[in-house]
């Protein structure tokens, strides 16, 4: 079993920065692989972000990269998601989740290959 706490989201003006950390409880973190979706009202769940489980590996959606780093601190049970340059249509509910399946054929932009999931937090870019 794993448990997800998701931090950081908050109010914050368009080209602005936030961290989010999503924080992970049990014994066996480092062998997750772990991701970042969001959702935005009125549409699915999307895929932002994602790492593998010995950090050799990252994976972005094409709206976020080089905008938006993902990465984890296995020591800490921790995995962050680094967001730059916001933009108004980044506004939504970020959620982490872990998954104990491989990383392959672009499967970790699918919700469904992660069992655990966080409660999510808002991030809101407004001026």
């Amino acid at each position: 079993q794993l448990q997800l706490v998701e931090s950081g989201g908050g109010l914050v003006q368009p080209g602005g920065s936030l961290r989010l950390s999503c924080a992970a409880s049990g014994r066996t973190f480092s062998s997750y692989n772990m991701g970042w979706f969001r959702q935005a009202p009125g549409k699915e769940r999307e895929f932002v972000a994602a790492i593998n489980w010995s950090i050799a590996s990252t994976y972005y959606a094409d709206s976020v990269k080089g905008r938006f780093t993902i990465f984890r601190d296995n020591a800490k049970k921790t995995v962050y998601l680094q967001m730059n340059s916001l933009k108004p249509e980044d506004t939504a509910v970020y959620y982490c989740a872990a998954s104990t399946k491989p990383f392959g054929m672009k499967n970790y932009a699918v919700a469904d290959l992660y069992e655990y999931w966080g409660q999510g937090t808002q991030v809101t870019v407004s001026s």
